[in-house]
């Protein structure tokens, strides 16, 4: 499983455009195949900072997510007008986050 998680910035000028071509093509990668989560969601307005968490089977699926015609034309479009700071976490093993008492224990 290949975990991303991170920032985009981008002047809050931009926000509202923004926030309306993720909502559009959030809803096709969703349902991509290998496509876990996919989350892009405004922390700070005021500043522009987004935060991104996604989660993807494995990175032949976040490959093909991102060869994906509707993937390239949103980059195109907004690649000089954002700046991404996203790091790829490999994860070797899953487990449910058991809750006690309303702290996370491991099991």
């Amino acid at each position: 499983m290949l975990i991303l998680m991170g920032y985009i910035q981008l002047d809050p000028s931009d926000l509202h455009d923004f926030v309306t071509d993720v909502e559009a093509i959030s809803l096709g990668t969703r349902t991509e195949e290998g496509c876990l989560f996919y989350g892009i969601v405004l922390e700070d307005g005021p500043t522009g900072r987004f935060l991104v968490a996604q989660r993807w089977q494995d990175r032949e699926s976040l490959t093909a997510h991102l060869e994906r015609g509707e993937t390239l034309a949103f980059l195109e479009t907004w690649r000089d007008r954002m700046k991404v700071d996203l790091q790829a976490y490999d994860v070797l093993e899953e487990r449910p986050l058991a809750m006690a008492n309303g702290r996370a224990s491991r099991q």
